[in-house]
């Protein structure tokens, strides 16, 4: 794919001056920063785009060369950036734009620019689990959990690197043929941040950490489920070298109920009826998120019916409404009767009204009923 023109990159003529192409780079820069466009491939491609185009065209030779031979004119040196440079690379390169310093803490706080060129890595994640019961997992829950993660020790004198001399950064100067190429790399005693420690207290490790026990209120969302994974930004192991926290991942474990089960967004349960009131009707009370709650049993109703209960299921997460509570009736038939229970079932067995099917007296109820159990 060929590329683009530097000038049109940067939006500016040919005749542009220093001071118009390094606003001009700003601009771009601010829009497509990773910190602004979090895992944005384009985003990220068109910020290593503007910085090579700025690298080329700031510099007065390899400009005049640009502007005689084009791209080829800068082949093989400049121009590197939208290979195979990394972000960290851009950031040491181009800190000193707006004054010696970088450009992006002004921007962004001092956050993910400064850390970035300070060279204080991103801290690692830290992972846990937390087990829910149905009624936490439908109504949410406040969790008060204790973590151990490694935090910036006090006490900790540093000193100037003396790798790269306080800079955080390697250059390395190659002469071509056309001319002196400067390229720069974070240096690797240092991690970029320019210091190095001097003195630690007891327990703190070469990067002024310490391991620190803390205590972390947790809000847990409604309708979260089993294998569920949230975060809690900036609340993971912090970098070394002054490096901003990780995240803490938390994934959602699911306790089995003893009554009610979950069936996506939907609770289900298991009524068992005894025969005579799944043939007279009646009312029982059954379980649900919200509490008991009476329900009618009609007349005549059959084993494997599911009666629904609307809105008495889970808040779906996304907001996409709430599920029902499903009742699996159940008739539950006696492994045992008393001999007078028994007498008046057989006067009851031959009855039409207790036969599968009415009018069809070739089979008894009951020898059709063992088909179901």
């Amino acid at each position: 794919m060929a590329k683009r023109d530097y000038y049109e990159i940067l939006g500016v003529g040919k005749s542009a001056t220093k001071e118009e192409l390094k606003k001009a780079y700003r601009k771009i820069a601010i829009k497509y920063h990773p910190d602004k466009n979090p895992d944005n491939p384009e985003a990220e491609e068109k910020f290593k785009e503007a910085a090579e185009a700025y690298e080329v065209l700031y510099d007065d030779q390899k400009r005049a060369q640009y502007d005689r031979f084009g791209h080829e004119g800068i082949r093989g040196g400049g121009g590197g950036y939208g290979g195979g440079m990394s972000m960290d690379d851009i950031f040491s390169q181009f800190g000193d734009i707006f004054g010696g310093h970088n450009p992006f803490e002004s921007f962004f706080g001092g956050g993910g620019g400064g850390a970035r060129r300070g060279g204080g890595r991103k801290g690692s994640n830290l992972r846990i689990k937390i087990k829910l019961t149905l009624d936490e997992i439908a109504h949410g829950a406040e969790k008060k959990i204790k973590v151990n993660r490694l935090v910036v020790a006090e006490g900790v004198t540093y000193q100037d690197c003396k790798t790269c001399g306080g800079t955080g950064q390697m250059r390395k100067v190659v002469n071509t043929m056309l001319g002196q190429m400067v390229s720069a790399s974070t240096c690797h005693t240092c991690n970029g941040s320019g210091k190095i420690i001097d003195k630690r207290p007891p327990g703190v490790d070469n990067s002024g950490l310490l391991q620190k026990e803390e205590v972390l209120d947790i809000k847990i969302p409604g309708g979260v489920g089993e294998g569920m994974q949230l975060s809690m930004s900036g609340k993971g192991n912090y970098g070394p070298n002054g490096g901003p926290p990780g995240d803490l991942l938390i994934l959602i474990e699911e306790k089995p109920d003893e009554l009610l089960k979950r069936d996506g967004n939907n609770v289900v349960f298991d009524l068992y009826l005894n025969f005579v009131d799944a043939v007279l009707g009646t009312s029982v009370e059954v379980p649900t998120i919200d509490g008991k709650v009476k329900i009618k049993i009609e007349a005549g109703t059959q084993s494997g019916r599911i009666l629904r209960l609307r809105g008495k299921g889970i808040q779906d997460i996304n907001g996409y409404g709430v599920g029902d509570q499903l009742i699996h009736v159940n008739i539950w038939t006696p492994k045992q009767v008393s001999k007078e229970e028994q007498e008046i079932l057989e006067k009851l067995k031959d009855s039409p009204n207790f036969s599968p099917s009415p009018g069809k007296n070739d089979r008894s109820f009951f020898e059709r009923m063992k088909e179901f159990f």
